[in-house]
């Protein structure tokens, strides 16, 4: 027992080493991205995986990347952060694009992938379809902050990020389906049957997100604790991923359902908005901690000598995932535009086929494949060869066809405007305050004047520079009108939700303001 006990620790000390060798490598990796100007043209993951690169190359190895760590540790928390900013407002505007690319993107890649594989290299079937399963999840994480830091139309990121959350379920339903064939444990590949077990899986991570999403949201009604709210969030991400699993549901779609219920239901009747601010801070953490580990960990893992031994399959999957992905976004983006008028321009749906990456779900799901299966070694290497090109190719890439197709945004100065509007709602919040102090007689009036007329001159120089910027920029003028809407609907929610934790509202109440802008 003594020598269990030892050896026990001696495991637990090294893995805590290695976690913290990780870390350090991550966080400098960060720091150095923020002191040097050049690195800031990187996206930060890209930047991780290019780290990773090097240490693989000099044969650093930080830690054994398993499978199981990716699927029950890291994606669970990745996918609840983004389905928890996710607006369904503005999900359910493109519903039907991001349906046709989550579920007939997956199948037309799973398919054009296996039987292009087939053909052009002679790899069997059953290999190649779980080559195009493990393939067909995307990953855009490094695209989206771009986007997001160029000013790019949410819409498009609303796109990318729907698209990445729905299709990375998808994707893992279909590998599970598929892995069975070459192992001999599945006869045949039977349509009818894929298809019940694919809604069966479907439909118990809906069922199980659902359950958990409203039971728990209605549960914290009842008091206002935020780190225990914020505890509550984490728990349910990794618990529905657990118990879906375990129910053979899909823990992907469960964690995706759970992040949707809580980020646009349950925040708004259960949490005050200083509590959604902590929760939205603490996942804005996650998801950096957990991305810095993963992107550096996928280029940590790479083996050089096996990807020079599959080049040619390696080129031949890179040819057919730029041509499915292709086909997937072109097609049906015009099938939706038809049935949904959707109106996805061509520039839009480039950047889409082009910012479609894959990383740490495809990753994952080609180790999970089993020692025994022969070919594995060919697989992985496939699918690394592949995520290599779409991280460091595609995605360093993208800024400069953003500008080439001409949808950087005008970020620079929506920032710049918005300092000063936060500026004038902090001066006026200011002088309101000093003016109770007064009213109280808890200050000086002497004091309070002087005061008052040092914040109004302040307030007046900056309401000519934000008259003056709307004078040059007239959608400026649109931007303050919708940030007052969305103030406008904060102050209503959060009305109604003090009257439920208050006990004098039993059930949610729809915002009406909410409904009246969306007219």
């Amino acid at each position: 027992m003594e020598i269990e006990a030892m050896v026990t620790e001696t495991v637990i000390e090294q893995n805590l080493e290695q976690f913290l060798l990780v870390l350090c490598v991550s966080l400098s990796v960060a720091t150095l991205s923020r002191v040097f100007s050049w690195f800031r043209r990187i996206p930060f993951t890209l930047l991780l995986v290019i780290v990773g690169l090097i240490l693989a190359f000099v044969d650093i190895r930080l830690v054994s990347l398993s499978p199981e760590l990716i699927l029950e540790i890291f994606l669970p928390p990745l996918l609840f952060e983004a389905a928890w900013n996710l607006k369904w407002k503005d999900l359910k505007r493109d519903l039907v694009p991001v349906g046709f690319f989550a579920i007939f993107g997956v199948i037309i890649s799973v398919v054009g992938m296996a039987y292009g594989l087939n053909f052009f290299t002679g790899i069997p079937l059953a290999i190649a379809f779980l080559v195009g399963a493990s393939l067909s999840a995307t990953d855009p994480i490094s695209v989206v902050a771009l986007l997001k830091e160029l000013g790019a139309s949410k819409r498009l990121r609303t796109l990318m990020e729907g698209e990445s959350l729905f299709n990375d379920g998808v994707a893992v339903v279909a590998f599970t389906l598929l892995v069975g064939i070459p192992l001999g444990t599945v006869d045949k590949f039977s349509i009818s049957n894929s298809l019940l077990t694919f809604i069966s899986f479907v439909g118990i991570g809906i069922g199980v997100g659902s359950l958990v999403g409203f039971g728990i949201s209605y549960l914290t009604q009842g008091f206002d604790l935020p780190l225990v709210e914020q505890s509550i969030t984490l728990v349910s991400a990794y618990g529905t991923y657990i118990i879906t699993e375990k129910l053979g549901g899909s823990g992907v779609i469960a964690v995706v359902t759970v992040g949707l219920i809580f980020g646009n239901f349950g925040s708004r009747i259960g949490m005050n908005p200083r509590t959604r601010l902590i929760v939205n801070e603490f996942w804005e953490f996650v998801a950096f901690f957990v991305n810095s580990i993963v992107f550096l960990l996928i280029g940590d893992q790479i083996e050089y000598t096996i990807l020079a031994d599959n080049i040619v399959l390696i080129v031949v999957a890179i040819g057919m995932v730029i041509i499915t992905r292709g086909i997937s976004v072109y097609g049906l983006s015009a099938l939706s535009n038809l049935v949904a008028n959707s109106n996805i321009g061509l520039r839009e749906q480039t950047l889409l086929w082009w910012g479609g990456l894959r990383g740490s779900v495809s990753i994952a799901l080609v180790l999970s494949v089993p020692v025994v299966l022969p070919g594995r070694d060919e697989i992985t290497a496939v699918v690394f060869g592949v995520v290599l090109f779409t991280l460091l190719v595609q995605g360093l890439t993208t800024q400069p066809m953003l500008q080439i197709l001409g949808l950087i945004g005008d970020q620079p100065l929506r920032q710049e405007y918005m300092e000063f509007i936060a500026r004038r709602v902090a001066l006026n919040r200011v002088l309101n305050y000093i003016s109770e102090l007064v009213s109280r007689q808890e200050i000086d009036r002497e004091y309070y004047r002087s005061q008052t007329e040092i914040l109004q001159r302040e307030l007046k120089q900056l309401q000519e520079k934000i008259d003056h910027m709307q004078a040059e920029h007239s959608q400026l003028v649109a931007l303050e009108l919708k940030l007052l809407q969305e103030e406008l609907v904060d102050i209503e929610v959060n009305t109604y939700a003090e009257f439920i934790l208050a006990g004098k509202l039993n059930n949610n109440v729809s915002p009406l303001l909410a409904e009246l802008f969306e007219k």
